[in-house]
């Protein structure tokens, strides 16, 4: 599954600067370790594998985004990679485990990742960990109805790229931004 995962990483194009080093710190990590999954929450090893996903309207690239109770912020969807199972299949799990509907995975991107993140999560210094973050993209609109976690989050909500950017900082995820900046360039 690792050497999977590294082509995955490999075949990636980064967006930005910040994209290439994460990029270049994930690869690193791959060739450097046995075990890229999560084995005991809420961090060993540390760093492990994450599946994000970005529910987007392409009518208007509105994404869904989460109120994560444990982050504090507004999120997309995604979880932790399960131990050898692949970050598609994470997709399709936690997003019905989370919103209670099935995957639909966004053109031209398909069932690739669109974007890369390494980072150190938030919480309590005995909780944080690194980690590395596979973005994918899924095709969804507005009328869509949801069954969101209310275990996990405050509520879900539609946000606007213009949002997005106006949001204050810490309020919503910190690559958010650079993310959407690099789907508007995807035909």
């Amino acid at each position: 599954m690792r050497d999977e995962i590294r082509a995955l990483v490999e075949a990636l194009p980064p967006g930005d600067e910040l994209e290439t080093r994460h990029r270049r710190e994930a690869l690193t990590w791959l060739a450097g370790t046995e075990d890229i999954f999560r084995r005991a929450k809420p961090r060993t090893p540390s760093p492990h594998l994450v599946a994000y996903f970005l529910l987007r309207d392409p009518s208007d690239g509105a994404v869904l985004l989460v109120d994560h109770r444990a982050a504090g912020m507004w999120l997309p969807s995604g979880g932790h990679v399960e131990p050898g199972e692949h970050p598609v299949d994470t997709v399709r799990r936690e997003l019905r485990e989370e919103l209670g509907v099935p995957a639909v995975f966004a053109s031209p991107l398909g069932e690739r990742p669109a974007f890369l993140t390494v980072t150190e999560t938030v919480g309590p210094p005995e909780q944080r960990h690194t980690d590395v973050s596979l973005w994918f993209v899924l095709a969804a609109d507005r009328d869509q109805r949801f069954r969101p976690d209310p275990v996990e989050f405050r509520g879900i909500r539609w946000w606007t790229p213009a949002e997005v950017t106006a949001a204050p900082p810490g309020t919503v995820e910190p690559h958010l931004g650079r993310m959407l900046a690099k789907l508007a360039g995807v035909p």
